[in-house]
């Protein structure tokens, strides 16, 4: 009797979940192995210019505070 119980949920299982989950799990491994899109390497390269622009703007701020206030960077220790 008690197997009657979960004869019937183990086959919707396997007929309508098992499937589906098989063909998006693959899908998903198919889409990380082929790399970037267009869109992502787009966005990539214009993160990688706004850190080369931040970082330019940190050392010229450095710069400023060296010749202006030299013991600035003392001051955090």
């Amino acid at each position: 009797m008690d197997m009657d119980i979960l004869i019937a949920p183990i086959i919707i299982f396997m007929i309508i979940v098992a499937p589906i989950w098989l063909i998006l799990h693959y899908r998903s491994k198919r889409q990380v192995s082929q790399g970037l899109t267009d869109e992502e390497f787009a966005q990539l390269n214009e993160l990688i210019a706004k850190a080369d622009k931040m970082s330019q703007r940190i050392e010229t701020l450095e710069a400023i505070l060296d010749t202006e206030a030299p013991q600035w960077r003392g001051r955090d220790e």
